[in-house]
């Protein structure tokens, strides 16, 4: 009995070309994803250099009583760069759950474990991962001058080298070739170590900067638990929301649509004029509808998001609120859909509730991205007040946000002013 062919090779022993062309893609794309990876540690890697060293700097000023002064804000800096690592790893891989906030008192930091893990980490990443960090945005930008050589060395002045390493001067079309031939060197060293090294530059953060062994993590248990349930009531809510649309609006309008067509068909043989009444309100009835319908879809995730960006979004919102709102995006880091358009219903539905409930005059809407977060503020000039638990329409931002497992905070003293702080994590 003949042994069956594996896939991907042909009977004469050969490998067929889409088990190579898959095998070459993947690797591609395991590559792109790895230098990616590695130039994102490098902004983080730049920063704990500048913390390091301002660490070391306060450690020796220290000695003379100067640099105690400066520690606390030295802590604070390590505890936001190692939080911000948190949310860098965890957006490439299983998300790293922090242990419980670190103190920022030097007497308490000295002898806090959490302190000391992120400390071998800053000295680590400022070091190894700056390093690698280096290589993943050099080899591309090597790979790319020495492939395309060939293309432009005559162009050079005489005596130019002909590699990126310096070496060898391009006197002749071999010469530029063996430059070529250097850039798929690079190349190869790209896909075949750049997946390393961006597992070796996340290595000292993923085992640093979780929680330790000692760590009680039954809170952040519960915190996740309370999360889990809010976005499964979020997302109940929803759907109720769309069957109370479609239901009580659409399915009338349609059910309405079928009996004056019904009417008119029976109608037009004996009453001509009257058939063409019934369709005209048919066809302002379908046309309802199909305005109902629109509008549900807008509800579960608005079509101007992907058209016209979260800022086009917003400042659609504003324009057709009654109170006259102000829109300040800057948010170049683009966030994952889902989150974009959290934001947009939380704008949304705040400014109804301003428009409802406060009284306002004006009102604010400031947006910013930056360390894979994204923030909103939003203000008005009312008479205050509001309360997440007053049922004026906060709750469901509250779940909303709780679902992305964003934070929330409300500033509402009676007279005003009204703030709404919302932060949402990007979710690339």
């Amino acid at each position: 009995m003949p042994t069956p062919t594996p896939p991907g090779v042909r009977d004469d022993g050969g490998e067929d070309r889409p088990g190579i062309r898959a095998t070459v893609v993947r690797a591609a794309g395991a590559a792109v994803a790895a230098l990616e990876q590695l130039v994102g540690g490098l902004g983080t890697a730049l920063m704990a250099l500048l913390v390091l060293v301002w660490a070391a700097v306060t450690a020796v000023t220290s000695l003379v009583g100067v640099g105690l002064l400066m520690a606390p804000l030295v802590l604070r800096a390590l505890h936001s760069l190692a939080g911000r690592e948190r949310d860098r790893l965890g957006r490439w891989g299983p998300e790293i759950l922090g242990p419980d906030p670190a103190p920022t008192a030097v007497r308490l930091a000295v002898v806090d474990p959490t302190t000391r893990r992120e400390l071998r980490w800053l000295a680590r990443h400022a070091t190894l991962g700056l390093l690698l960090g280096i290589g993943g945005l050099l080899l591309p930008l090597l790979a790319l001058r020495d492939s395309l050589f060939p293309l432009y060395w005559y162009l050079l002045p005489e005596g130019a080298t002909s590699t990126s390493l310096g070496i060898g001067v391009a006197e002749t079309w071999a010469d530029a070739a063996a430059a070529g031939l250097l850039g798929l060197g690079w190349t190869a060293i790209i896909l075949g170590l750049s997946p390393g090294m961006a597992r070796l530059q996340a290595k000292p953060g993923r085992i640093l900067l979780a929680a330790g062994p000692d760590t009680d993590l039954s809170l952040r248990v519960a915190e996740l638990t309370a999360t889990r349930a809010a976005a499964l009531d979020a997302h109940a809510t929803e759907l109720r929301r769309i069957e109370r649309s479609l239901h009580d609006g659409t399915q009338n309008r349609l059910v309405t649509v079928t009996v004056l067509l019904g009417a008119a068909r029976r109608m037009v043989a004996r009453d001509p004029a009257g058939a063409d009444e019934l369709l005209e309100r048919a066809q302002s009835a379908a046309e309802q509808a199909l305005s109902e319908l629109r509008s549900v879809a807008r509800g579960i995730l608005p079509p101007v998001l992907a058209d016209r960006g979260l800022a086009g979004a917003l400042t659609g919102l504003a324009a057709s609120c009654p109170v006259p709102c102000r829109i300040d995006v800057d948010a170049p880091e683009r966030c994952a859909a889902s989150v974009e358009a959290t934001a947009y219903f939380v704008v949304a539905e705040a400014l109804t509730n301003i428009a409802k409930h406060s009284g306002a005059r004006q009102a604010a809407v400031t947006v910013r991205s930056g360390g894979g977060r994204l923030r909103l503020d939003i203000t008005d000039d009312g008479r205050g007040g509001a309360d997440q638990e007053g049922g004026s329409g906060l709750t469901g931002i509250r779940d909303r946000i709780a679902a992305h497992d964003g934070t929330l905070e409300l500033a509402s003293p009676p007279g005003g002013p009204t703030t709404l702080k919302v932060e949402l994590p990007c979710g690339l």
